[in-house]
C-alpha cells in the first residue's frame, strides 16, 4: 500500500510539474546529463523490478546508471530485491532473510544475485546500489563479502552506494565516504547536514523537495546531488536548467529518449 501511495503522489506531482513549460537546456547539460533506471525498466507486470532483463532494457537504450536494493539470504547471499518478502513483486510470499538462496532461486529464477549483476553489468553501466539491511551479528562477514564482490570495481567510478539510513553504511566501510550517497524521504535537511559533515558524496531525494538552496550548499562542498523522479520533458528540463547532473527515474528510457532527441 505504502509503495502504491507513494507511486500515486509522485504521479500527481510530476503531472503538475509536467504543465509548466520549460526552455531547451543547454547542450553541455543534455550532454552531462546522467540517467539513473530506478530498479530497471520494469511494469511489475510484464517485466518485473530489480531483475536482470529490467536492467537490460534500460542498458539496450542508452540508460546511464542502474539502481537496486541488495538485501541478505538466511545463507549469506547477497541479492537484489527491495522488499523484505517477495509477495509484491513475484506473487510468492519468500521472506528473504529467512530463506537459503538456493530455495529462493529454485522458487523465483528471476530473481538475481548481487554477483550476477556485477558480472552482467559491471563496467557497462553505472551501479547505484542502495543497501536495504544487514545483519548485525554478521556486519563483519558480509562486509567482506560484499567487498570481494566488489574488489575488482572503481568506487565512484563504476559504483556508488545508497541507503535511507546513512548508519546501513556501515556494511560499505570499505569504501570512501565520496562513494556514499544517502537518500532523503522527507528528512532533507537533517540528512542534508550529516552528509555535509561527514563528507559523503552528496544527497539525493524527490526532486520536488531539493530545492536550489540544497542544491547550492551541496555543489559548494563539493558534492552532487541526485533527484527522483521526474517523468515528463518539462520536469526533467526543470531540473537540468538548474544544473542537476544525475536523474533517478522508473520512466529511466523515455527519459533517455528525450535526452537524445534533443541532443544536436
Amino acid at each position: 500500500m505504502k509503495e502504491l501511495l507513494q507511486n500515486l503522489a509522485m504521479s500527481l506531482v510530476d503531472g503538475a510539474a509536467s504543465l509548466w513549460p520549460r526552455s531547451l537546456p543547454a547542450e553541455s547539460a543534455l550532454r552531462n546529463c546522467k540517467i539513473i533506471s530506478h530498479r530497471g525498466e520494469h511494469d511489475n507486470v510484464r517485466v518485473n523490478e530489480n531483475t536482470l532483463k529490467a536492467f537490460s532494457h534500460a542498458r539496450s537504450a542508452g540508460v546511464w546508471g542502474i539502481e537496486c536494493d541488495i538485501r541478505w539470504t538466511q545463507d549469506n547471499v547477497p541479492v537484489i530485491c527491495h522488499d523484505a518478502d517477495t509477495a509484491r513483486v513475484f506473487g510468492r510470499k519468500l521472506v528473504v532473510a529467512a530463506t537459503p538462496f538456493d530455495e529462493l532461486r529454485q522458487a523465483l529464477p528471476e530473481l538475481p544475485s548481487l554477483a550476477e549483476l556485477i558480472d552482467a553489468f559491471a563496467g557497462k553501466a553505472h551501479l547505484m546500489l542502495e543497501i536495504k539491511t544487514f545483519d548485525p551479528d554478521r556486519l563483519d562477514e558480509q562486509r567482506a563479502i560484499l567487498e570481494s564482490y566488489l574488489q575488482p570495481l572503481q568506487p565512484g567510478t563504476d559504483y556508488h552506494f545508497l541507503a535511507l539510513d546513512p548508519e546501513l553504511f556501515a556494511l560499505a566501510a570499505f569504501a570512501p565516504a565520496s562513494a556514499l550517497l544517502p537518500v532523503a524521504e522527507t528528512n532533507v535537511a537533517s540528512l542534508s547536514a550529516v552528509s555535509l559533515a561527514r563528507g559523503y558524496c552528496g544527497l539525493a531525494g524527490h526532486f520536488l523537495l531539493m530545492s536550489s538552496a540544497v542544491q547550492q550548499r551541496h555543489e559548494a562542498a563539493g558534492q552532487r546531488i541526485g533527484v527522483g523522479f521526474p517523468r515528463s520533458r518539462n520536469s526533467l528540463f526543470r531540473e537540468l536548467n538548474r544544473g542537476v547532473e544525475w536523474i533517478f527515474s522508473n520512466d529511466a528510457v523515455k527519459l533517455q529518449g528525450i535526452l537524445d532527441r534533443n541532443l544536436p
